[in-house]
């Protein structure tokens, strides 16, 4: 859809302020000048934040490195340096300087903590969600420490459920099951989300892999130091494609400076047993450190029989080198698991219906009806699975060099590699429509006595003697859809900082090979098959994609400090994407078909059904402009403005993308008319860190942020409106537009350095703008709300720790959710609680500390729906939450 006339004028202004701040006057050399500051005991890493907008300065820190400290009162009127150096006196940490202005706060080696640190230690910093400072767009935080309070060894996207206008589900109560897992964020979905790990890209989220990896299979989840979300729009630097509703950026932690090693072992609920070491060498030498990392995750679904197990292992290695000038990083990964799924069921159902029948082949075989019945099988719940799993096997790697070639000039380098080698297999009924239709297709197509209205059916004489036999005889076959992807890139960005301004200046290439194809395979009483192994000798090959990909991504910013409170700043990114999509196999149009009136036989065998050919994704300019004001020591207004480009998937068959469409004929028009999906937000907001010297309220911190968001030329799959006699497949089109509004409100009290509580509710209406058709039918869409997003939700946290003792009692309310695209059937609301205490032990013989951890989720055993797909009738699709469940976890450190 054409944007509004607007357009134009608005690219035009953001063009005008952007060239007005890149060419400001660079000549004066920059000397912080002295600010007030005013900064009570807290701890650290409140102080930090704190600092940070009291000057203005950028600083950076982990988690761990400022875990346990409390920072001392400064006051005064102070240079940035001065400020930071009696903030971090005797605290064993040192600053070190940015090309960008800003400082990283590091651990110091050669530093020993004085004894009054070391007895104020005992107590734990309660600072674990934090809306990052010195940023023009809203960026949110939470620390792995904080994600293992709320369950160990989960996903770390879970752990971004915690923020404001986020909405994560799964049928997992640790987060990992891809397969059902989703996310929405200001009204975009998890594919229109970007997302990095230590700042190498890991694709657009997708299940059915093709540019990328989940973050839990990208590194251990007890790995994992930090979550970011930039919910809005993410840096101009971040390596992605797909971010239109901004970035979710994972870091993993730096080895420890000190030898050690650290055992978890959690157990609980569904024989959960989950196994994760680590091996840290301390530094070894020339600032060189390293550690090594294993974990095995073993539990049995909870919906599944006593047969089934889901989990796998996982390795790291991550090595750092600290020179004078230059860090070096190399990081590595393996993981390898098999994750059993189960079947959406359709609502209205029994949520809590067994989700697949293996191990009991009879079982499955006596729910449906033999080979000549003509008797449907059961409707619902919607148990057609025998079996169902994701299979996947990755290798990720990367090496990282940053120099410093001056106080104001910095350079990074990185280099990556990512291979995965996965399956989705289903073991299914064929006793439905649309799988007699792909079997009998390639399996028998002369069997007209089978066919009606163009589809084979049983509904009239029972399943075809050559479709039953040949796929096994129980009625049930294997699908498989295996996924091969092959990808590395370089990222490289120089970091220049003169006078009063930032300059950044980066690119990104990446050249990705993936291959898809779909499989059949027989499933008989002898050689039944499992979800954990793959199978071999296909009956045949319904199709097989081929996509070879090159990206291209510049980007040029400049931050600009105008004064010592305002800072300005603007830019703008290059995306240019060539994708080139080949069909070494392409299905038979009929096995893609739908009924056709009237038709006694297979209408059309003819194998040239999919496109093929190259079609770019390209946006030569896609602006950024934002500005921080400290308004107080304590207060910051910001404010952005980003335009952003989804590229088009290098996906085929089934999926929303240029090379899903019927013919050949269909994606050479879609080259010349496709429009990729495009989007600008708004956003604006203030935040606060605010010490208070009363009894009982000490602190409080939060970020209030309004936005708007202009989503341009949806995607989706259709029926084209007169597709004819042949009924095959359908088309991708262009479904118009999306607005949204939403207002995000955030805080953490702080009572003390023992107790905290914080809250963050949300709202957000995302609206269609356009109705559409899909074949003869209209969808009247216009002024629907997107389904699957609930209007209202709040999230909150309340912590206690005294001494070793932490308890945390956490929840999420989420509203109400559209579950049709027009809205006419409604998800109820939704709430989790959940609870978690631990004790560390210190002074043990041989040990640094011992802690014990008791966790509980889903405590009132709520019985709703999770994740659910929307329908475009009277009914959805869903999955069910998780039930109650209980675990603890033993952690040793040596």
């Amino acid at each position: 859809m054409t944007p509004p006339s607007r357009y134009p004028r608005r690219t035009v202004l953001l063009l005008s302020a952007g060239a007005t701040i890149l060419t400001h006057s660079l000549s004066s050399a920059f000397a912080a000048p002295s600010t007030p500051v005013h900064i009570a005991p807290q701890p650290m890493a409140q102080a930090l934040v704190t600092l940070g907008h009291q000057t203005g300065r950028n600083i950076i820190f982990t988690s761990d490195a400022v875990a346990h400290l409390r920072a001392p009162a400064v006051d005064g009127t102070l240079s940035p340096d001065d400020a930071v150096k009696r903030l971090l006196r005797g605290s064993g940490l040192k600053a070190e300087a940015m090309p960008d202005g800003g400082v990283i706060i590091r651990k110091d080696p050669s530093a020993r903590p004085k004894p009054q640190r070391l007895r104020e230690a005992q107590a734990h910093d309660i600072e674990q969600i934090v809306a990052t400072g010195h940023r023009t767009r809203s960026v949110m935080s939470v620390s792995g420490d904080e994600m293992q309070t709320l369950m160990p060894g989960q996903s770390p996207m879970q752990a971004l459920d915690l923020l404001p206008g986020v909405t994560f589900t799964n049928v997992d109560p640790w987060g990992n099951n891809e397969q059902n897992s989703s996310i929405y964020v200001h009204g975009f979905n998890q594919n229109q989300l970007g997302y990095t790990m230590d700042g190498v890209p890991l694709g657009a989220g997708a299940y059915g892999n093709y540019n990328g990896l989940s973050p839990q299979r990208a590194a251990i989840s007890e790995d994992i130091g930090s979550v970011s979300l930039s919910s809005g729009a993410g840096a101009l630097g971040t390596a992605s494609t797909s971010n239109l509703g901004g970035t979710i950026e994972f870091t993993t932690r730096d080895p420890k400076q000190k030898a050690g090693a650290t055992i978890n072992q959690t157990f609980g609920s569904y024989s959960t047993f989950r196994t994760f070491a680590r091996v840290d060498t301390g530094n070894f030498g020339n600032g060189n450190s390293a550690y090594m990392a294993f974990a095995r995750q073993d539990a049995r679904p909870w919906n599944l029989g006593n047969a089934n197990r889901q989990g796998g292992y996982q390795v790291n290695g991550k090595f750092v080198h600290k020179g004078e000038n230059t860090t070096i990083t190399a990081y590595f990964d393996w993981q390898n698991k098999a994750e059993p799924n189960t079947q959406g069921l359709t609502a209205p159902t029994d949520l809590y219906a067994r989700g697949a029948f293996f191990p009991d082949l009879n079982a499955a075989m006596a729910g449906y009806p033999a080979e000549s019945s003509t008797k449907a099988g059961p409707a619902t719940p919607n148990n057609k699975y025998y079996f169902s799993a994701a299979q996947r096997t990755d290798y990720l790697t990367y090496l990282k060099i940053s120099h410093r070639f001056s106080p104001n000039l910095n350079w990074d380098n990185q280099l990556y590699f990512h291979y995965d080698d996965g399956a989705g297999v289903v073991a299914t009924s064929i006793r439905t429509n649309a799988i007699l239709t792909i079997l009998g297709s390639y399996l028998d197509p002369t069997g007209t006595k089978y066919i009606k209205n163009g589809q084979f059916t049983y509904s009239v004489a029972g399943i075809d003697p050559k479709v039953w036999n040949a796929t096994g005889g129980t009625g049930f076959a294997v699908r498989t859809t295996e996924y091969s992807d092959y990808r590395g890139g370089l990222i490289s960005t120089l970091h220049y900082r003169l006078g009063h301004h930032n300059i950044e200046l980066g690119g990104w290439y990446e050249r990705n090979n993936n291959e898809q194809g779909r499989y059949w395979y027989p499933l008989t009483q002898n050689d039944t098959l499992t979800p954990y192994t793959r199978p071999t000798n296909p009956l045949f090959t319904q199709w097989n994609n081929a996509f070879y990909t090159n990206t291209f991504v510049t980007h040029l910013q400049d931050s600009w400090k105008v004064t010592s409170r305002l800072t300005l700043t603007a830019g703008f990114k290059s995306e240019m994407v060539y994708t080139n999509g080949t069909l070494p196999v392409a299905a038979l149009p009929q096995s893609l078909a739908s009924s056709v009136k009237g038709a006694k036989k297979i209408v059309d065998t003819s194998t040239n059904t999919v496109a093929g050919g190259t079609i770019p994704s390209y946006k030569p300019f896609l602006p950024a402009f934002g500005a921080l004001w400290n308004v107080t020591r304590h207060e910051q207004l910001f404010a952005n403005i980003q335009e952003n480009m989804n590229s088009f998937a290098a996906t085929g068959y089934g999926s929303t993308s240029p090379w899903a469409v019927s013919d050949q004929a269909d994606f050479e028009k879609f080259k010349r008319s496709g429009k990729p999906e495009t989007s600008w937000t708004y956003e604006t907001g203030i935040r606060t860190s605010h010490p208070i010297n009363t009894r009982i309220l000490t602190g409080v911190s939060g970020q209030l942020e309004y936005y708007h968001v202009d989503f341009y030329n949806r995607l989706g799959t259709i029926s084209p409106p007169g597709q004819g006699i042949s009924g095959v497949g359908n088309t991708v089109a262009n479904l118009g537009s999306v607005s949204t509004n939403g207002m995000d409100m955030s805080f953490t009290l702080r009572f003390g350095p023992h107790f905290s509580i914080y809250d963050a509710v949300s709202y957000v209406s995302s609206i269609y703008g356009n109705d559409f058709m899909d074949g003869a039918t209209l969808y009247a869409t216009k002024d629907k709300k997107v389904p699957a997003i609930p209007a209202w939700s709040d999230k909150f946290a309340v912590n206690y720790n005294q001494g070793g003792f932490n308890a945390q009692f956490s929840g999420s309310y989420m509203g109400v959710r559209p579950g049709t695209i027009t809205n006419s059937v409604m998800v109820p609301p939704r709430v989790q609680l959940a609870f978690s205490s631990s004790y560390t032990f210190h002074q043990i013989p041989h040990m640094n500390s011992l802690k014990l951890q008791f966790n509980a989720s889903n405590l009132t055993n709520a019985r709703s729906w999770s994740t659910i797909a929307a329908g475009d009738a009277s009914t959805y699709t869903g999955y069910p939450t998780a039930p109650r469940m209980f675990f603890g976890t033993v952690s040793a450190a040596f």
